[in-house]
């Protein structure tokens, strides 16, 4: 009797998913290694990668870049099943929760920038709140409030701002069609 074997094979879907998750992991990583003033506020330079995905390939694809960089990131930084794991986790699915209305919104007052801040305040919101209800059992917690705010506001507009660039970057590329541009560049 042989074993059986599934053989998976990848879509160009699931190659382009996966090099997105893999930027933003290195990214996840590579914050890791900056100092913090305060715990828990780091600048979420990943959800760039969650930002640029979101515009040009949609949130079905978004989703995947983001929860899957936040399990290899904890595994990667040895917090699988510890307390960041669920305060990463519980911010991604609160800021792609945010970010699939926003997608939904007039995109002439709401772009990248826009939906980088929401995303930034519904991450936040969720970490205060899981904070509160497991780590924290205090009210005291929300003391933090405005530096948190703060935070989302200032880290939520550079990425945006980041990622608005790149995205405009990406499109000028695919439109001229020339060096650099590939079919990857221009599908959607």
């Amino acid at each position: 009797m042989t074993p059986s074997t599934i053989e998976l094979t990848p879509t160009p879907e699931d190659r382009r998913i996966a090099r997105h998750a893999a930027a933003a992991i290195v990214l996840t990583v590579a914050e890791a290694a900056i100092p913090l003033p305060l715990p828990g506020v780091k600048p979420g330079l990943a959800n760039i990668v969650t930002l640029v995905v979101l515009a040009r390939w949609g949130w079905r694809e978004a989703v995947w870049v983001s929860l899957l960089r936040v399990l290899a990131g904890s595994l990667l930084l040895g917090q699988f099943l510890a307390p960041g794991f669920f305060l990463s986790l519980s911010g991604a699915v609160a800021s792609l929760l945010v970010l699939g209305i926003a997608v939904r919104l007039p995109k002439r007052w709401f772009g990248p920038v826009s939906q980088s801040i929401l995303a930034a305040f519904a991450h936040i919101g969720a970490q205060l709140v899981v904070a509160r209800l497991w780590l924290v059992p205090h009210d005291g917690v929300f003391y933090l409030l405005p530096v948190f705010a703060l935070a989302a506001v200032v880290f939520g507009l550079v990425n945006g701002l980041i990622a608005a660039r790149l995205l405009r970057e990406l499109e000028a590329r695919s439109s001229k069609g020339g060096a650099g541009a590939t079919g990857e560049d221009v599908e959607k």
